[in-house]
């Protein structure tokens, strides 16, 4: 028995480490977790110079990309996140804020009704045009970001007149009656 263990011990190790490893997800840390207090857009649209400096964890739905000498500029309209820090859809706008994140993104890859989760700190605010309209806009130097990928669109059709756990083939005499096209009990009384 123990040269049994001894053989076994190191596939039931790599095994083992390789479940463990596909529980491992790969967004980073500081956009999974969220910030001892977070803020919201609008508390620092009302109250800006209180809030400069603060950690935030945002998302949303890029609005637009502008590509500067050394960095790059996210405009963003603000959804509220879920526990793993992605934008829920169905929670409504918060309000728009910018991103500035250091480095070249190609805007082709980060396009506009993507979703983007940043993670840093207010750094200022910046007065901007939405329309004809001025809006304050709220500054992030970011620290970290997930680019989120595309959510899958279910595209099966469901009647309507019918639950979705109907099944037309479910016959349910099938152990007692044989199935869905025999109509009596086995053995029939007149065939013993």
């Amino acid at each position: 028995m123990a040269l049994f263990i001894k053989r076994w011990r190191p596939a039931a190790g790599a095994l083992a480490l390789l479940l463990l490893g596909g529980c491992a997800s790969n967004v980073p840390d500081r956009i999974r977790l969220s910030p001892a207090y977070d803020l919201r857009v609008t508390e620092v649209q009302a109250a800006p110079k209180r809030h400069l400096g603060a950690a935030v964890r945002w998302g949303g739905e890029i609005v637009s990309v502008q590509n500067k000498e050394r960095e790059t500029w996210f405009e963003i309209l603000g959804h509220p996140l879920d526990s793993e820090g992605r934008p829920r859809p169905e929670g409504g706008g918060e309000g728009r804020f910018l991103a500035r994140i250091p480095g070249f993104l190609d805007p082709a890859i980060y396009a506009p009704k993507r979703e983007l989760t940043v993670s840093g700190r207010l750094e200022d605010t910046v007065m901007r045009r939405v329309g004809e309209f001025p809006y304050l806009f709220p500054l992030v130097r970011v620290e970290d970001y997930y680019l989120w990928p595309l959510r899958q669109v279910s595209d099966r059709w469901r009647d309507p007149w019918y639950p979705p756990w109907y099944d037309p083939f479910y016959d349910p005499w099938y152990p007692y009656y044989g199935g869905a096209y025999y109509p009596y009990p086995y053995p029939h009384p007149w065939w013993r």
